[in-house]
């Protein structure tokens, strides 16, 4: 198609595409591919000048560790409980969104003034929103998807900007996969309810 691309590049697109798709059916696999799909993009991103965004793989890899834990523990000492999908609180959204505009802001001015980033707002809006969605898929809330939406929205334009056409197809992709979790992960918890409704029956 005329693109330029590397094998870098091709490499983030596979692991990418099957982490979202593993991610969107609650399986565990999802934690190790999406490492692997860290790494390649913390060399692709470095040499775009993405900073914020090669430095946020970093943080995902520390991030699947926890998710890689809650997800198998269900967040209790010694628990075997697989953890449920659930809505994000009152608490937790005020939480996040105080998080998420301070990293922005702080990030933006670092990027400004110590790097030769060319879109530093940019580059840490999608850095903060993709934490924010990256701690709620870790605890499996239910709107975790959505920050992950609004992610892939900016990403998009953003990488077709910087030339990395490839990663541009796949965050589209990403899109729709995400929609796709977006509505099973719905449907996990509208089973759950069903399935509570069901055992308090039968207990009465």
């Amino acid at each position: 198609m005329g693109w330029a691309t590397s094998w870098t590049e091709i490499l983030g697109f596979a692991t990418g595409a099957v982490c979202v798709w593993l991610v969107g059916r609650q399986h565990i696999a999802n934690w190790p591919v999406g490492i692997a799909n860290n790494v390649f993009f913390i060399v692709l991103f470095t040499q775009a000048g993405l900073y914020a965004d090669a430095g946020l793989q970093v943080v995902f890899i520390a991030l699947a560790g926890y998710g890689w834990w809650m997800w198998t523990h269900g967040g209790g000492p010694g628990s075997a409980e697989v953890l449920a999908v659930r809505r994000t609180t009152s608490t937790e959204w005020v939480a996040l969104v105080a998080a998420g505009a301070t990293g922005v802001f702080a990030l933006t001015m670092l990027l400004s003034s110590a790097t030769d980033s060319s879109v530093p707002f940019w580059d840490a809006l999608t850095t903060g929103l993709s934490l924010m969605a990256t701690y709620g898929q870790c605890r499996k809330l239910l709107e975790s998807w959505w920050l992950w939406i609004a992610a892939d929205l900016v990403y998009i334009p953003l990488y077709i900007h910087k030339d990395l056409y490839l990663t541009a197809l796949l965050y589209t992709g990403f899109l729709v996969l995400c929609v796709v979790g977006l509505l099973r992960w719905r449907r996990s918890i509208a089973g759950s309810a069903t399935g509570s409704r069901e055992s308090l029956g039968a207990a009465a």
